[in-house]
């Protein structure tokens, strides 16, 4: 079975959004777009918006995807895609997740799941 998930891509003053994943969880300690698993029935931009409220506290417009990817992990698939987003107002982590901005530059010297990287390196190369 593939798990849908959407991740926010958010960029504000040439630095990204990360959150870190919480111990206990699938790929616990490595970095990633905030965002979450898709409900049946539910729209990737209603997912999005709903994730990213319940994560950080914050409304988000969804905008365009950037780019998509199936990976396979051991333990399951993910279908995973990355959208623009702006946010309103200011986030906070409310799962106790480590949350910070990091410059495209400093990407590669972070730990992420292994079907973001073809993503990462997009964006160090400046090419989404």
């Amino acid at each position: 079975m593939t798990i849908v998930v959407l991740a926010g891509v958010i960029e504000r003053d040439d630095a990204f959004l990360l959150t870190r994943r919480l111990k206990g969880t699938h790929l616990a300690g490595t970095w990633e777009f905030p965002g979450g698993k898709c409900e049946p029935d539910e729209t990737h931009e209603a997912c999005l918006a709903r994730e990213l409220e319940e994560e950080l506290g914050v409304a988000a417009s969804v905008g365009d995807e950037i780019f998509s990817v199936t990976h396979a992990y051991p333990e399951r698939t993910v279908e995973l895609h990355f959208r623009r987003c702006a946010l309103a107002g200011t986030p906070r982590p409310l799962l106790g997740q480590e949350m910070r901005w990091v410059r495209r530059d400093e990407l590669a010297s972070l730990q992420f799941p292994e079907a973001d990287r073809e993503l990462i390196e997009k964006l160090r190369r400046g090419l989404a």
